[in-house]
């Protein structure tokens, strides 16, 4: 019965999806081959940069709104809305040298002309309003070095900080650091988060939440490509909002998309091979593509837990991590897509990966730690629980039977998201599993994880490891301005992380995209930032 009322519920969903796509393609003034259409699975929150907070936000949000500098798919910082900028000797001062051709998009709150220049006042105002407690951004802290700023003229914009920080240009990059007018958020108030206005290549045209985002191209957008083409080349995007993974997959497959960024377990023994590649049937029809993603898998483990409990002991911490096949669990559970943790926690794609040798499985290696563990302490019986919410089930299941066979009894506890969330951010959690993307492209993001003042909940030290001379070394590496001597640093305080096991590395991400063969330019990156700008469907 229950069998039945879930197909059921499934092709409720499928007959309302396949009307709202064919209601949109009979709507739309535009041929197929001018509007790309992708899919989120939960409501856009917000189309403020200041609360560009997660993966939904940020897309919609790259394609309205610009910076002062801009990443390319190899993680380079480039100019956008800056033209040029200098760095003082000292590297605390920073000065950006603004474009005069940078509008915002067409408004009546403009007057007759209906857009004006941006100038460096309004990254001044853009940066206070990212402070303003009032507007409670989530990403103040992007400023959080930075001592002060002011538009030195129209075309000039001063920040200093208040101590040398070399990732900065890369925070700057962030979606959160976008320029807005200040007319637009007096004229708007609250529901300037549903009213945007920027400098983007695309601008806003309709959004009825839960249901559809359309933006509208940008006939006045500054950048254009190397042939002196204006930008973009698209007329349109849209956006749904599809919850279940499956349909999506389903309007993907019927060309109803021209985008997929995820691979789900519902559906990805149809389209992927065990080894990570297309299956026959969808080779023709669909290109997928694969890159690093700066994200690392983990399990945490609490090191101010009950004293007794297995894990304070750094030879049972080894024993885990020597005790699982990573290459199998990426293989099977994975479908190939993903790389064993078999080095640092510092992820591939970063210039400071440096293939130092980590963990690999050595189960007879683990059974001699467990039995050191026994004899040193008298347990004969360790016990731990690994905590995970459901979507990494199978993964900490297939861990638990592994470390079961090497004689560490293992259970595994499966609780809500957000239980999972607060419980690791309060220490509840002895063993957990989590996750680590990069917010900017540089390893102190990584690195940061384990440096004691920044213990939870007053930072993301959610293992709450201390060592002393990982605190020196990461003290010196943010304030070292030569890249080579500073990702020295970093891959020294990542082999002390190995060698002390506060985690147990299971892999580096990939980013894979899925796209109709007629996508062109889409690209790929390590930050899984979409940028539509240079996409065109032939």
């Amino acid at each position: 019965m229950k069998q039945s009322v879930k197909k059921s519920n499934f092709y409720i969903i499928l007959i309302f999806c396949v009307g709202l796509f064919s209601c949109a393609k009979e709507k739309s003034n535009f041929t197929d081959s001018q509007v790309f259409r992708y899919n989120e699975h939960s409501n856009i929150t917000s189309l403020d940069p200041a609360f560009a907070k997660d993966q939904r936000n940020i897309w919609a949000v790259n394609q309205l709104y610009n910076g002062l500098v801009q990443l390319d798919d190899s993680l380079q910082v480039k100019p956008d809305i800056a033209k040029s900028w200098s760095i003082s000797e000292d590297g605390k001062a920073y000065t950006f040298l603004l474009r005069e051709d940078v509008n915002f998009h067409k408004h009546k709150l403009f007057g007759k002309d209906s857009t004006r220049t941006v100038n460096a006042t309004d990254f001044e105002y853009s940066f206070n309003r990212l402070l303003n407690k009032n507007v409670a951004s989530p990403g103040g802290w992007v400023l959080q070095n930075v001592a002060d700023f002011k538009a030195e003229n129209d075309s000039t914009f001063v920040i200093n900080l208040k101590q040398p920080f070399p990732p900065f240009l890369g925070l700057l990059a962030m979606k959160y650091c976008s320029v807005v007018p200040k007319e637009a958020v007096a004229y708007f108030g609250n529901t300037f988060r549903a009213n945007p206005i920027g400098t983007g290549p695309f601008q806003f045209k309709l959004w009825v939440e839960n249901t559809k985002l359309v933006l509208r191209k940008n006939p006045i957008y500054f950048e254009k490509d190397e042939k002196g083409i204006q930008l973009p080349y698209l007329e349109a995007v849209a956006i749904t909002f599809l919850p279940d993974k499956q349909s999506e997959f389903l309007q993907f497959i019927q060309g109803n998309l021209d985008f997929m960024k995820s691979l789900d377990a519902s559906y990805k023994d149809d389209i992927l091979n065990t080894d990570g590649t297309l299956k026959e049937k969808y080779a023709s029809s669909i290109f997928m593509e694969t890159g690093s993603y700066l994200n690392t898998e983990y399990l945490g483990i609490y090191l101010e837990g009950e004293e007794n409990y297995p894990t304070q002991s750094k030879l049972i911490r080894q024993a885990i991590n020597y005790g699982f096949d990573r290459e199998k669990m990426i293989k099977f559970l994975r479908n190939g897509i993903g790389t064993p943790a078999l080095n640092g926690f510092i992820p591939k794609g970063l210039p400071s990966f440096n293939n130092q040798k980590g963990y690999s499985y050595q189960p007879n290696k683990a059974k001699e730690l467990i039995g050191q563990f026994k004899n040193e302490t008298g347990n004969t019986s360790p016990e731990i629980t690994i905590t995970t919410n459901s979507n990494y089930l199978d993964l900490c299941e297939f861990i638990q039977r592994e470390l079961q066979n090497i004689g560490l009894n293992t259970n595994v506890d499966v609780i809500p998201p957000s239980t999972l969330r607060q419980g690791k951010a309060n220490g509840k959690l002895p063993i957990f599993r989590a996750s680590w993307i990069a917010d900017y492209p540089d390893a102190e993001n990584y690195v940061s994880l384990f440096y004691s003042k920044n213990f939870t909940p007053n930072g993301p030290n959610y293992t709450h490891f201390k060592n002393d001379l990982f605190d020196t070394l990461y003290e010196q590496s943010i304030s070292e301005v030569d890249n080579n001597i500073r990702y020295k640093l970093y891959q020294k305080m990542d082999s002390i992380i190995i060698a002390e096991a506060p985690i147990v590395p299971l892999y580096y991400d990939e980013v894979i995209r899925f796209s109709q063969k007629n996508v062109k330019g889409l690209g790929i990156n390590p930050i899984d930032l979409l940028n539509l700008k240079r996409v065109s469907k032939k």
